[in-house]
């Protein structure tokens, strides 16, 4: 038996007037609710993985994406859209390799939002065994198709290194751990007799850590052979935030 035939309004012969609108309510309750269970559902289902692209079409994006940032006219976004779906998946269209310098920001540079970068920071941008293994993990497991190792002006941990290679500076703690890494670059940029060290050692030490990558064996190395990953390098200009390909 319904409810409504169960209601006092309906015993005391209450008008049909007031029993339509009764059910006039309840209707429009249980579908507004409806409508709720229908975008949670919705909320929760993966985000679609986006159609396959090459390494190149990946640099493209981040270079137009870096063109709208310099114009300060970023994509206009709800960073909150799809972030339910993130919590199932994640479809990074490129790898970052970043300094931690906190001036240098790559979902900004490359306007960017959460889910499209795999990103990986130290001073210095450099490649270490932790840093490799994190970008083998987005090339072989995550599918990008593209590295990008971003080196910037002006960075502190290779102007530290230059420092110790010239003058033997002693730094403290585990800073020098950085400076082993960096020294190459630095060693390589001082060959060069380059008027502007500290311009020469940055761009240097960019095109090392590509290097490195491109012939990182036993992932990297076979899927840029298969052309399934590209690994390229660039400089942040801080005063400008444009990104120049080296």
């Amino acid at each position: 038996m319904c409810e409504l035939c169960l209601s006092g309004a309906h015993r005391t012969g209450a008008p049909h007037s007031t029993t339509r609108r009764s059910l006039l309510k309840a209707g429009a309750g249980l579908a507004f609710s409806g409508g709720l269970l229908a975008a949670g559902a919705a909320a929760a289902q993966p985000a679609p993985a986006p159609a396959a692209i090459g390494g190149d079409e990946a640099l493209q994006r981040l270079l137009a994406g870096n063109a709208r940032y310099v114009a300060n006219a970023p994509n206009e976004r709800d960073l909150s859209a799809g972030r339910v779906a993130r919590t199932i998946s994640q479809h990074p269209f490129a790898s970052i390799v970043s300094c931690a310098d906190s001036r240098v920001a790559p979902e900004l540079a490359f306007d960017q939002g959460p889910g499209d970068l795999f990103v990986v920071r130290v001073a210095g941008n450099f490649v270490n065994e932790d840093g490799l293994a994190s970008l083998e993990y987005g090339a072989a497991v995550l599918q990008s198709p593209l590295i990008l190792v971003l080196g910037h002006t002006r960075c502190g941990a290779v102007s530290s290194t230059i420092d110790v290679v010239r003058n033997g500076t002693q730094l403290p703690g585990h800073i020098p751990s950085l400076i082993e890494a960096i020294r190459p670059a630095v060693i390589a940029a001082q060959k060069e007799n380059a008027s502007d060290l500290l311009d020469a050692a940055t761009k240097a030490n960019v095109r090392l850590n590509v290097e490195r990558l491109r012939t990182a064996t036993p992932i990297l190395s076979q899927r840029v052979a298969e052309k399934k990953l590209t690994v390229a390098g660039g400089l942040y200009e801080l005063a400008t935030g444009k990104v120049t390909l080296l």
